[in-house]
């Protein structure tokens, strides 16, 4: 049976079929849907961890008992749980565990660009790279058979265009475990890294990679094309499609796993072929290898580049200095803005206005409300990784001293805060720092598409569950002076984070009554179902307009208004879009912006 699967569909039934008893993930595009499609099989135990470091650590558990078992992740979701991750190469595991770590080229929602190949690398563990959805499913379920033959973690790089793409993909039944599972305390030498047992895993890691070598030359997913023998290209993943599509009649070896490296296939190639040309994304990671083997590279990343996704467009005017434009093309500059906004009534929104009001310096996280640091809000200032607000307000108080008292603050978000702030308020308070963090509560994790997490009181199968109380829980923290606020309400909202962050101890501000206005579950009680404008008392400040909700815009409008003063414009409110939170009429100075009416 065929079936058209996105990139990330194709992974999950790659598992599916693999045999894969469980799965842990934190979301991250582009890897969110991975874990959300492999949930609907029932033979899969599936479960959002709080964050990637735990997924991993999940994950490898069940391994150990012999399952076979797979963790999912962005990029930067690989730099957390790297700590686990470098060790499990040396212990190994005993039923197949897979790695599937996504990255995002052009940085569509990331906060840095990073090359997920280099970790391959580093842990000198194999990675395979698909280039489209037939064949993330087909190398999902052949890492499952390399990680077990070889007692490996094995890593699955995805990323944005092979994630969420589609193509045809062969369905075929799944594949049961056979024998029984469980652990045993004799293994005790291999799984326990001690120095002493690490210096003999140590040994065992160079012999794998060795095998993995000899391995990887016969590895089905290593294809050399020989076309046209004046040029071939060495490439891989996405990067294959791209030039096998403006250059069809080149001569290619598509690496299929990029590490290690089919050293004798790699031979072979260069023996067949005048000139080899290396096409990759972002780093040269397969041109500096395959430089190091002594092999003359006629281009790489002298005329690819080394940042940002490829496009077959690229390529092609990468080497032949030219490209042929569709008959229909639309230049970029040509295509109207659309900036990432927050969603009309966000809860967000309301909250930053309020930051902003007060000229504080704020320090960001990831998450929907880092769009606050776009015009006209502009009331985010830092954005460095999860959690790391907290702590960066911490040592930034540390530094100004009194000085930075009623200045700064961190905002982080409910799923961010259990992902990684929880360590660094117990920091703040345990080294007496007077940090304001402000765990903005929208009960959903929210920018990678509305995933479940601790914080909800609910499973990733939409089971009820214990939901954490963030109270209790900063307060078991240390923390004494914790506040909630509902961000509606401007005027409060403002006087406690004032209050607040005046203080010269730690203290935790917890947003209410400020769910995702994309939840269905979760239901919004705003007083009006929205807001309109008169536009005779409209003074034409744009007060409102710097708020930067989408159902406000300015129209050109003539006349005089009330008191006879000329009119340019005015502002009017899409009903539509209103959601009736509010906001716009408690920031406007002159009792313009009118509750609706229901039905009308």
């Amino acid at each position: 049976m065929k079936k058209v699967l996105q990139g990330n569909e194709a992974i999950a039934r790659g598992a599916w079929e693999a045999g894969v008893t469980v799965a842990a993930a934190y979301p991250g595009t582009p890897s969110s849907e991975i874990l959300q499609e492999l949930s609907k099989y029932k033979e899969v135990i599936t479960q959002w961890a709080p964050n990637e470091k735990v997924a991993v650590e999940v994950a490898s558990g069940a391994a150990f008992t012999g399952a076979r078992a797979m963790a999912c992740m962005k990029h930067v979701g690989l730099n957390v749980a790297s700590d686990p991750f470098m060790t499990l190469a040396y212990t190994g595991i005993k039923g197949g565990f897979v790695i599937v770590v996504a990255d995002d080229p052009n940085v569509h929602s990331s906060q840095n660009e990073q090359d997920s190949r280099n970790w391959a690398r580093f842990a000198k563990v194999p990675m395979l790279e698909p280039g489209d959805a037939a064949e993330c499913k087909e190398f999902t379920k052949v890492a499952f058979d390399i990680s077990e033959q070889f007692d490996t973690p094995v890593l699955l790089k995805g990323e944005t265009r092979v994630s969420h793409s589609d193509s045809i993909v062969e369905l075929e039944e799944r594949k049961e475990l056979k024998g029984p599972l469980g652990l045993d305390r004799k293994d005790a030498p291999k799984y326990v890294m001690v120095p002493g047992n690490v210096r003999v895993r140590r040994k065992v890691i160079e012999e794998r990679m060795r095998n993995l070598e000899a391995y990887a030359d016969t590895f089905s997913g290593n294809v050399m094309e020989i076309n046209d023998p004046d040029v071939g290209v060495i490439t891989a993943g996405a990067a294959y499609m791209y030039t096998k599509d403006v250059f069809p009649n080149y001569s290619y070896l598509k690496l299929g796993m990029v590490w290690p490296l089919p050293k004798t296939l790699i031979a072979d190639f260069f023996k067949k072929v005048k000139k080899v040309i290396v096409v990759e994304e972002l780093d040269p990671f397969l041109e500096t290898e395959i430089r190091a083997l002594g092999y003359k590279i006629f281009h790489g990343k002298d005329v690819i580049p080394n940042m940002y996704e490829l496009s077959p467009e690229i390529v092609e005017k990468a080497l032949s200095k030219k490209y042929r434009a569709p008959a229909l093309r639309v230049a970029p500059e040509d295509l109207p803005k659309r900036p990432p906004n927050m969603c009309p009534g966000c809860s967000h929104r309301a909250l930053f206005h309020s930051l902003k009001s007060l000229g504080a310096f704020v320090f960001g996280d990831i998450g929907c409300y880092t769009l606050a640091a776009a015009p006209p809000l502009q009331a985010l200032h830092t954005c460095v990784c999860m959690g790391g607000s907290v702590g960066q307000a911490y040592g930034a108080g540390k530094a100004l001293g009194k000085e930075g008292l009623g200045k700064i603050c961190a905002v982080l978000g409910d799923s961010t805060f259990l992902h990684g702030g929880i360590a660094p308020v117990m920091d703040t308070v345990y080294n007496k720092g007077y940090a304001t963090s402000i765990i903005l509560d929208n009960r959903t994790t929210g920018m990678t598409g509305l995933q479940e997490h601790a914080g909800t009181g609910y499973t990733l199968g939409g089971e009820p569950a214990n939901m954490v109380d963030y109270e209790k829980l900063v307060k078991a923290l240390g923390v004494k002076r914790v506040r909630k606020v509902d961000p509606y309400n401007v005027k409060a909202t403002m006087e406690t984070i004032k209050e607040e962050m005046e203080t010269d101890e730690a203290s935790v501000i917890i947003t209410k009554n400020g769910p995702c206005m994309l939840h269905r579950r979760e239901k919004r009680k705003f007083r009006y179902p929205y807001y309109t404008i008169d536009t005779e008392a409209c003074r034409g400040c744009k007060v409102c307009l710097d708020l930067g909700c989408p159902a406000i815009s300015w129209v050109g409008l003539s006349g005089t208004t009330k008191d006879g003063k000329k009119r340019k414009g005015t502002v009017s409110i899409n009903k539509t879009q209103c959601p009736g939170c509010g906001l716009c009429a408690q920031v406007c100075k002159f009792t313009s912006i009118l509750p609706g009416k229901a039905g009308a």
